[in-house]
């Protein structure tokens, strides 16, 4: 029995001893670690180039002058002439309110004027022969004054039941028809003028001395390749808070049919040119969350480089510090590189 118990130990601890001495297992254990050396990634050497500074934003188109009609008083619509997606001139009559009784009571007015002018004119002789005192005058001439004032009050609400065009421009949909009860706060329809045409956007706080007035901007619209030009008119004195933007408004001279006003437009801005800029690819730049890095390779070792940047283009970035001419910046397998690696490139592009 004793010997049955010392043959099954022996059986149990032979496959761990051999385990323990196999050769494999140490050579395991190194192609865990991370290599020494890699030998697949692609480098870039930095040199100085021409930049253009360009910066992309994006901007809405607007009509130089938008309106929404409403009316000035409560009413009921008698006359409507709000011909929809045509061109109207200004001060044209667009719509009508009902205004008979106002009308009465001008007339009613206009008629108490003139028996208080006639009386005003004959007492103006008894005065002068002393037929009546200089007060029943001066009550009957303030009279005929309160009639005056009286009339321009009912003109003034006449005219507020005038809805006229306030510029020339084109009418949009009308939301209201004849016989219709309608408040100051009812949109009637809306006017544009769309001979020409304003282009808001929004720029970074860094480039907000670049725009001046009278600078030149391209843009383009969805659906439409054609590049077109607007003229800076202005800008906001201040920089949102919110956004650190600056707010800027062009004025788009060429009347297209392709341009509408609330349309969605990538504007490119100009900014002054660099002869010497260092331009690196976009994806050798390592972000964290209080800078950028980047790698680069001096005596065949990887190195950590904390850099500053400034313009950024569609595939490459401009750095403003960090980096020199002739360093070799490492752009493919950047998650694979640990400091002092030795690094051999596949391809470099010079």
């Amino acid at each position: 029995m004793n010997k049955q118990l010392v043959y099954l130990f022996f059986l149990l601890l032979f496959p761990i001893l051999f385990s323990s001495c196999h050769p494999g297992a140490k050579g395991k254990d190194k192609d865990t670690k991370r290599p020494n050396s890699i030998s697949f990634v692609e480098g870039f050497v930095v040199k100085p180039t021409v930049l253009d500074q360009t910066v992309m934003v994006s901007g809405t188109l607007k009509s130089f002058e938008e309106t929404v009609l409403m009316p000035d008083v409560a009413g009921r619509v008698v006359v409507i002439n709000l011909p929809e997606g045509k061109f109207v001139k200004k001060g044209t009559l667009l719509v009508k309110l009902f205004d008979d009784d106002l009308k009465a009571g001008l007339k009613k007015l206009q008629t108490q004027l003139q028996i208080a002018e006639q009386t005003k004119k004959r007492q103006s002789e008894l005065l002068k022969v002393s037929g009546i005192s200089q007060l029943e005058y001066d009550q009957t001439d303030l009279q005929v004054h309160s009639i005056l004032d009286d009339i321009e009050v009912l003109k003034a609400q006449i005219s507020k039941t005038e809805i006229v065009a306030p510029f020339d421009g084109i009418i949009g949909l009308r939301n209201v028809s004849v016989g219709a009860q309608v408040t100051p706060s009812i949109a009637l329809a809306t006017i544009r003028m769309v001979n020409e045409l304003k282009l808001d956007f929004s720029v970074p706080e860094k480039y907000g001395k670049e725009i001046k007035e009278g600078k030149k901007v391209k843009f383009t619209v969805q659906g439409d390749e054609t590049k077109y030009e607007a003229e800076v008119m202005a800008s906001e004195e201040g920089i949102d808070a919110s956004t650190r933007n600056l707010k800027v408004r062009a004025v788009v001279k060429t009347n297209q049919a392709s341009l509408k006003p609330g349309a969605f437009a990538n504007v490119e801005l100009a900014l002054s040119e660099k002869k010497n800029a260092l331009m690196i690819p976009t994806q050798a730049v390592i972000p964290s969350e209080r800078d950028k890095q980047v790698i680069i390779v001096k005596n065949r070792k990887a190195k950590f480089v904390t850099v500053k940047t400034g313009v950024r283009q569609a595939s490459t970035l401009e750095v403003l510090e960090g980096l020199e001419p002739g360093d070799t910046v490492v752009t493919t397998g950047l998650l694979f590189i640990k400091p002092k690696v030795e690094v051999k490139f596949s391809k470099v592009v010079k």
